[in-house]
């Protein structure tokens, strides 16, 4: 049943498409709603009295957490205000993983604190890490510019750092907020694209179903499919849903990776499709366990640094 939502993006109330998706039929969900906030949409009024507002959230979030497998991820995008919010009724229905906070430039609003991230929250159906998918991402670690040393001293244990640089935070301050309008499709709140290949890259693997129910102009299944995922996604404006569908008729280059060992020798010189990290540099790594040895994966043409750690 679930195969024919597969690959499209769908018009209509999100809530009335979700209810028609099978339980534990989805590896990876992620909404991005309507802050409330009253921005410009086109088919959506953003001014919703607070307990309605929260009431309807509510609604989707649990629809969420049915379609989602229990080995699956359950994300959910908005300000710190609304979240905590979100918070009582998530940690009712799932197991709590993590508070993602990214950068994003905020502006001065009188007398608080300077708003300066959006956060993410992360569920799992599942109790016990065994039960559900989680995969370390690694990032480059920070070097001098003038002497390329690393700019931590790691306690003066540099030689024992892990090759492939150290494990992501749940700080992310590497990933921006689009804010050049050449930059962006027509939607008031549109994602990086990087940010959502991370979330997928982080908690699936290639072929695995990612369903976004406010997909606007198709961020999350540009994403999913650059990655060699399936996606669903659900928009209620018609203009965003044909922006959206232009994106994925596009032809979009899947990323090759190579699979090496902890030490950086070649496993598999045949290039493996769409299975790791490929961000704004292509130079983050992911592991993957197979028979009880961890190995890499790591985008194709990234074998030079590979070699030198062997």
């Amino acid at each position: 049943m679930i195969n024919k939502f597969l690959n499209k993006i769908i018009k209509g109330d999100c809530l009335e498409v979700l209810k028609k998706i099978p339980d534990n039929s989805v590896d990876m969900t992620f909404a991005d709603p309507p802050f409330n906030l009253k921005k410009k949409y086109n088919h959506y009024e953003d001014s919703k009295e607070k307990q309605d507002y929260l009431n309807w959230c509510n609604d989707w979030m649990s629809e969420m957490v049915r379609i989602t497998k229990p080995t699956g991820a359950i994300f959910v995008h908005n300000i710190p205000r609304w979240l905590s919010h979100y918070a009582e009724h998530l940690n009712k229905i799932a197991y709590f993983r993590h508070w993602i906070a990214w950068d994003s430039g905020g502006a001065p609003m009188g007398k608080t604190l300077l708003p300066n991230h959006y956060g993410i929250s992360y569920y799992t159906k599942s109790k016990s890490h065994k039960d559900f998918k989680f995969f370390d991402i690694r990032y480059p670690h920070p070097r001098c510019r003038a002497c390329d040393e690393f700019l931590k001293d790691y306690g003066g244990k540099k030689d024992q750092a892990h090759g492939f640089g150290p494990l992501l935070s749940d700080v992310w301050n590497d990933i921006h907020r689009i804010r050049h309008k050449k930059r962006r499709d027509e939607h008031p709140c549109q994602l990086p694209i990087p940010l959502l290949e991370r979330l997928i890259l982080m908690t699936t693997d290639e072929g695995d179903v990612v369903l976004d129910p406010f997909v606007g102009t198709g961020t999350t299944a540009v994403a999913a499919k650059r990655l060699g995922r399936k996606y669903i996604g659900i928009e209620l404006d018609s203009d965003y849903v044909e922006i959206a569908e232009k994106l994925n008729s596009m032809p979009i280059n899947i990323k090759k990776y190579v699979l090496v060992n902890a030490s950086g020798g070649l496993v598999n010189a045949v290039p493996m499709p769409a299975q790791t990290v490929m961000f704004i540099t292509d130079t983050y790594t992911r592991e993957k366990q197979l028979a009880k040895r961890i190995f890499y994966l790591i985008p194709e043409g990234y074998g030079v640094i590979a070699a030198s750690l062997a």
